[in-house]
């Protein structure tokens, strides 16, 4: 697949091995499942972290083949999913990051350039959650308000 601000393609990764049911040294239930993935996130973790945590510590390979829903339909259905999704998030992030980099170094040539294309990262994205109704119809990218999204 090619890589999406550079005129060249990337090198294709390993694939998971199909399967359709949870291996059968998994032990973990649907329902043991669902408790430890609504625990971690009243704990404050994010739904990458919980997906690493499940497979580090409780021998969860891919929560899809236990309860058959992801993390984030299991968060959406106990009302524990965030307004702004985490990939959308962490790149407001690091664009906010940028932004004060660059507020300090204004002849940073080379971050100018990256902030250009984090941002256009982020326009894409709210382009494609406003149309799948992740978010609302109106919702805006704003540099300005930034810090105030992720202060939620």
């Amino acid at each position: 697949m090619a890589r999406m601000h550079a005129r060249r393609r990337g090198k294709s990764g390993s694939v998971a091995p199909y399967r359709t049911k949870a291996p059968e040294w998994c032990e973990v239930s649907a329902d043991e499942a669902v408790k430890i993935v609504v625990d971690l996130r009243k704990m404050g973790k994010t739904s990458s972290e919980i997906g690493f945590i499940l497979r580090d510590k409780y021998g969860i390979p891919d929560i899809n083949l236990v309860t058959g829903k992801k993390v984030g339909e299991i968060l959406e259905e106990n009302g524990l999913a965030t307004e702004i999704p985490e990939d959308l998030r962490n790149l407001i992030a690091k664009s906010l990051a940028m932004r004060k980099h660059l507020a300090a170094n204004k002849n940073d040539t080379h971050n100018k350039r990256q902030l250009q294309l984090t941002e256009s990262k982020v326009r894409r994205l709210v382009k494609y959650y406003r149309s799948s109704g992740k978010l609302a119809a109106d919702w805006t990218y704003k540099p300005e308000t930034a810090e105030i999204l992720l202060s939620r």
